[in-house]
């Protein structure tokens, strides 16, 4: 039985989307992380301008995120003539320039607490790259951020606005993101992401007091999403909730999602639940205070809210006690490096991203984009 599951073919799966089909590749510390796109239309115009400016809002910087420093310059490597793409597939690459692998020395045999080390090293027979995560770190989401921007032109038309902010950290809760100042009214609200100024400010003084203590804490990132027409997504397993819930899963360390009035449907009866619809038979609007944005798979018109949970960052400098596969004991573990305190202030723009991806997928193949 031993053998025979060491003699296995390793394959790891790193796809999303079915009309718009996105693969990635690389890991942390390879020379390079990318990602494939089929199914782009041809006839796209390039937004270089837009590209960079979505990769500057992902990289990390500031008092409270990791120092690595990375140009995030994104190469278009196919799928593009004279700036317009052709209809093939796009290939878009961001090369790695200040990874620092001497930092990941401990490992294969001391794997991480809270990391996927541990469960990639026996899954990959001890062949995987883990440096920094490997292709399970969060670095591969800028290329995902990239691939967002590329197609973020076929959602334009619409007048789609998809928009994210922090929500919580620890236990500071911002305000409701529609009754505060437009991002970022001041440097703390820059530096949390958070559009809430008091609340920007406490975050500030969590972070570094858990910084301080060589800890991290957990985080909430709340969207927004406006001006999807009626009727976009699909029923069941592809509606947008699904297909979102799913995306948003997938951003390392997201731990939970939820959608409208969430968990707090279990305390309400149906008829305070129940929006009736109101406008005219050509327009129909939903009434009430926070109207579902989906029903049954299917945009209602309505803003669409979604708020992603992210647990605290696993790479602390506190000295932890774990197995050492080396030896077989407990043994202490001090992980050294660059790493952030928090995750939601970098998640905002991979929350934006992943739900530009997901519509535009739903989209393209709903037929609301002629291609």
């Amino acid at each position: 039985m031993k053998e025979a599951r060491l003699e296995r073919t390793i394959h790891m799966h790193m796809q999303f989307g079915e009309h718009l089909r996105l693969t990635l590749y690389g890991t942390s510390h390879g020379p390079q992380v990318g990602v494939n796109l089929e199914g782009v239309p041809e006839g796209i115009q390039v937004d270089r301008e837009g590209i960079k400016a979505a990769m500057d809002a992902r990289r990390p910087g500031g008092r409270y995120a990791s120092k690595r420093s990375e140009e995030d310059a994104v190469e278009i490597l196919s799928g593009v003539v004279d700036e317009r793409t052709t209809g093939e597939p796009v290939e878009l690459r961001i090369l790695n320039q200040d990874a620092r692998s001497k930092d990941y020395s401990f490992l294969p045999d001391h794997p991480r607490p809270g990391h996927q080390d541990m469960v990639m090293h026996k899954r990959s027979n001890g062949e995987a790259d883990l440096r920094g995560g490997g292709v399970s770190s969060a670095r591969l989401t800028a290329p995902l951020v990239a691939a967002s921007a590329f197609v973020a032109p076929l959602l334009s038309p619409y007048g789609i606005k998809i928009e994210a902010h922090v929500g919580a950290i620890g236990n500071i809760e911002a305000g409701v993101m529609d009754a505060q100042p437009v991002r970022w009214a001041n440097e703390s609200c820059q530096e949390m992401r958070c559009r809430d100024p008091s609340a920007a400010e406490m975050m500030v003084a969590t972070v570094e007091q858990h910084r301080m203590d060589r800890n991290s804490v957990g985080s909430r990132v709340d969207l927004t999403i406006r001006g999807v027409p009626l009727g976009l997504g699909e029923p069941w397993f592809d509606g947008i909730e699904p297909a979102m819930a799913r995306a948003m899963m997938s951003i390392p360390a997201a731990r939970g999602v939820t959608f409208g009035r969430g968990f707090g449907v279990v305390q309400m009866d149906g008829r305070t639940h129940n929006d009736a619809w109101g406008g005219t038979p050509d327009a129909p609007t939903l009434l009430g205070d926070q109207p579902d944005g989906v029903i049954a798979g299917l945009a209602t018109g309505a803003p669409i809210h979604c708020s992603i949970a992210f647990k605290p960052p696993s790479s602390i400098a506190s000295k932890q006690v774990t197995l050492n596969l080396k030896t077989g004991e407990m043994e202490p573990l001090t992980v050294k490096g660059r790493h952030d305190p928090v995750l939601g202030p970098r998640a905002v723009a991979v929350v934006e991203a992943m739900a530009t991806l997901v519509l535009t997928d739903l989209a393209l193949r709903g037929g609301f984009i002629d291609e």
